[in-house]
C-alpha cells in the first residue's frame, strides 16, 4: 500500500511540472480560451509535454482508483 502512495505522489509531482511547463508562455485565458487571438500548432517539445500531461493525468486517476480499491 505504501508503494502505491509513493507512486501516486511521484505522478502528481510530474503532472504539476508538466502542466507548469505547458502553460509557460501562454497568455491569460478564460477557461482555456486564448484572448490574444493567435493560433499556433503544437510542435516538438510542446506537443510532447501536452500528451505527457494527458497520460500523467490518466495514470494519476488509475492509481487513485487502485488505491481506493485496495484500502476498502
Amino acid at each position: 500500500m505504501r508503494s502505491i502512495l509513493i507512486l501516486q505522489a511521484a505522478i502528481s509531482v510530474l503532472l504539476i511540472v508538466s502542466i507548469l511547463l505547458q502553460s509557460r508562455g501562454e497568455g491569460l485565458g478564460v477557461l482555456g480560451a486564448d484572448l490574444g487571438g493567435s493560433y499556433h500548432t503544437k510542435r516538438g517539445f510542446e506537443k510532447f509535454i501536452f500528451y505527457a500531461s494527458i497520460a500523467l493525468g490518466a495514470a494519476f486517476i488509475i492509481v487513485a482508483l487502485i488505491s481506493v480499491k485496495l484500502s476498502a
